[in-house]
């Protein structure tokens, strides 16, 4: 059992080592959901994330003689950087097996940190088998990323804080991906306050806990897709996963659309940057059935590289009608492109780039294709800037915007 002393055990040992990511009150979340809102930011936490608090911690209760096989670990990131942040803290070496479709910014703090990194296959379920045989074959110390009480523990602390900064608390919203977190979580709240709902969230590609909660017992997915790499797991941990059962009151699952809406969220209300995994407490906040509570989402982490960061602001511009491309057949004649720019700008619509092409057919009445992209407002704005533009004598073509 993950008991009350354990878990004070843990805060002692992460005191002075870990950051106080103190609760922030969400003005625009608590209006859109009419909830109270404050979010937990661990994206802020040393290392970027919450998984230095389980690794800190089960490292700390390593034998001498463990730590001198040296570590082995495999993980999506964030408990990569953790494992190796620990690591060279203790003196210890530590090698890290990582998807390869891990995030630079991942990898190479992973590196920064003093571990040896190896990438291999495309899940973490990949690099986790290859981890376990590297373990068994060279001896070295095993650090799984989520299946062990003692590391859930040190990510259980996490309900420490929010108690301390908010008592009243109703609900806990926690992304899920092996429950780590989850049961950590969980397990220390119900022991705090047994009232208080703790609710797990995974993207609906991955949503393996929700699976094996249904059936009972750990299941395995054939395959996940998500752009939530850090919770892309096949298989939650079976050694957590009695703490989860008895724990959590529920899981909800996020579309990965819902993500994208979530991250320009975070970046325009909060000017925060959260990885996707820990956009999921955020997304959950619109899948809630109840209002006047108070609701704490907990960020898991915000390690995301700028390429990410650059595809996710592009998509979610455009799904909310704020930069779109549409096409126009123009004449092939001096003042054409002027009189389109015109009634753009009669309509407030801001033009980004412009693509002329002279030469799409040799009907000079119509050889000039124009493709023009904007920003607007929103999807009414958008509509009303086509429209202008179709009044004004032109066939016009909403195209797919493919970068901005």
């Amino acid at each position: 059992m993950m008991t009350l002393e354990d878990f004070k055990a843990a805060r002692s040992v992460l005191a002075g080592v870990i950051a106080d990511t103190h609760l922030v009150h969400s003005v625009a979340f608590s209006k859109a959901t009419g909830n109270h809102v404050y979010i937990k930011p661990e994206n802020m936490q040393v290392t970027g994330a919450y998984k230095i608090r389980g690794a800190y911690y089960k490292i700390s209760t390593l034998t001498p003689e463990e730590k001198a096989r040296g570590l082995i670990t495999a993980s999506a990131g964030n408990h990569a950087q953790g494992v190796a942040y620990a690591a060279q803290a203790a003196g210890v070496k530590a090698t890290v097996v990582m998807p390869t479709t891990t995030p630079l910014v991942k990898v190479n703090n992973t590196k920064d940190y003093g571990a040896n990194v190896i990438l291999h296959g495309a899940v973490f379920d990949d690099a986790a088998e290859l981890a376990s045989q590297l373990a068994e074959a060279e001896g070295y110390t095993y650090i799984h990323p989520f299946n062990d009480p003692i590391l859930a523990t040190g990510q259980g602390t996490i309900a420490y804080e929010i108690f301390s900064d908010l008592p009243e608390v109703d609900i806990i919203l926690v992304p899920v991906g092996g429950g780590g977190l989850a049961a950590g979580v969980a397990s220390l709240a119900k022991l705090l306050n047994p009232n208080v709902k703790v609710i797990g969230v995974e993207p609906t590609g991955a949503a393996s806990m929700k699976a094996s909660l249904e059936a009972g017992h750990v299941v395995s997915l054939d395959r996940v897709e998500t752009i939530a790499d850090g919770v892309a797991v096949k298989t939650p941990g079976d050694k957590i996963f009695p703490y989860v059962q008895q724990n959590l009151d529920g899981i909800l699952t996020i579309e990965d659309r819902e993500l994208v809406d979530a991250f320009l969220d975070m970046m325009e209300k909060h000017k925060m940057i959260v990885e996707n995994a820990g956009l999921l407490s955020i997304a959950a906040l619109a899948h809630l059935d109840c209002t006047g509570k108070n609701v704490v989402s907990v960020l898991s982490g915000g390690n995301m590289d700028v390429i990410t960061v650059s595809s996710l602001v592009q998509h979610g511009l455009v799904s909310r009608g704020r930069v779109f491309t549409f096409s126009v057949q123009l004449p092939d004649r001096p003042g054409e492109l002027v009189r389109v720019a015109e009634i753009v700008a009669e309509q407030n619509g801001n033009i980004i780039r412009l693509e002329h092409n002279q030469f799409v057919n040799i009907n000079r009445q119509s050889g000039v294709e124009l493709r023009v992209t904007l920003e607007a407002f929103g999807h009414v704005h958008k509509q009303e800037i086509i429209k202008a533009v179709k009044d004004g004598g032109y066939d016009v073509r909403e195209v797919m915007t493919t970068s901005v």
